[in-house]
């Protein structure tokens, strides 16, 4: 299907930012994109049904928009989750240009504009990205670790390391070509799931485009308890989130047209990869073995590296645990007599 017919206004850089009960850290994320040293801006804030008073703190940023020269739109929609937020934000996009930073985050004041000027100065990019920096939301400390790795930011064919988590999928750090965005999602909607939103926005894309790097610490990155990549989860909610990611990139793959048998095995494998780690952590033996299985099947393990896990992970593990600490602690105990 094809995208309605749209003028996307030249130079123009569209921010799209879902949030949900920001009411304590959105004014940090809207003062940043005051401070831009860039003069053409729309924000598109879409609140998902805040309960706090996210809206009232976002209405009273409309004069200070207006002032700026900025256009700005607060778009208000029942709670579903980020990606359904982000979808009702594409819809008032008519930017060149397209970004979405998280609400609770920072761009750097030269962000948008050092962005825009390295797709101008190369008109055969469809998109460029810039480095992130980590910062403690309470105290502004930016000696946190980062998440994600870096991986090499010579390399411009991301899809597979996005994917694998090789390098970084940091939302803020990206900006991409509307039109071209567009061309992959034609209807302005990405796969809504409860996982996020930032695959669904850059794989297919990457996919299609090839992603230099600004080696520049251009975004930061609030490192704040309670936010959605970092409250606990349940064994439930943790397992359905690994499945829903699953679906996700079966519904990425089918976008791209992934048929051929080598990428599909690739995929494979990083499913089984991920069915491993959780079996682990959750201690269920049989899916983490069978999970090794489908690795050896799909190259990701050899039979003899597979054996050496089972071994280390619950024959090692498990029989120190439940033979050699008891012997131990009996040890430990007659030398404190002694």
């Amino acid at each position: 299907m094809k995208e309605k017919q749209q003028e996307y206004h030249e130079g123009l850089v569209s921010i799209v930012t879902p949030v949900y009960n920001g009411e304590q850290y959105l004014s940090q994320m809207l003062d940043s994109v005051l401070h831009q040293t860039y003069p053409d801006i729309e924000m598109i804030l879409v609140d998902d049904g805040s309960t706090d008073g996210t809206v009232r703190v976002a209405q009273s940023y409309c004069e200070k928009f207006a002032a700026k020269g900025y256009g700005y739109r607060v778009v208000r929609a029942e709670h579903r989750n980020a990606s359904a937020a982000l979808n009702g934000g594409l819809v008032y996009v008519t930017g060149e240009y397209l970004i979405w930073p998280d609400s609770d985050d920072y761009l750097e004041p030269e962000s948008v504009r050092r962005r825009v000027e390295f797709l101008q100065e190369h008109p055969q990019y469809a998109c460029v990205r810039s480095l992130s920096y980590y910062f403690d939301a309470k105290t502004g400390d930016r000696s946190e670790k980062a998440d994600e790795q870096r991986g090499d930011l010579k390399k411009q064919d991301l899809f597979w390391d996005v994917l694998e988590l090789k390098t970084f999928v940091c939302c803020g750090c990206y900006m991409l070509r509307t039109k071209d965005f567009f061309a992959v999602y034609p209807m302005r909607r990405i796969p809504e799931y409860e996982v996020g939103q930032n695959f669904q926005m850059l794989l297919p894309f990457l996919y299609r485009h090839a992603c230099p790097t600004i080696e520049e610490e251009l975004y930061g990155v609030a490192v704040r308890e309670g936010s959605h990549s970092r409250r606990t989860l349940t064994q439930a909610q943790e397992e359905k989130k690994y499945r829903d990611y699953e679906k996700l990139v079966d519904e990425i793959a089918e976008n791209c047209g992934i048929t051929d048998r080598e990428s599909r095995e690739r995929i494979l494998c990083w499913k089984a990869r991920r069915r491993y780690r959780i079996a682990l952590k959750y201690g269920r033996k049989k899916a983490a073995i069978r999970a090794l299985y489908w690795l050896h099947r799909c190259g990701g393990f050899r039979a003899g590296e597979a054996g050496k896990e089972i071994l280390w992970h619950w024959f090692v593990n498990g029989w120190v645990e439940e033979n050699l600490y008891p012997v131990y602690r009996k040890i430990a105990g007659r030398k404190e007599k002694n």
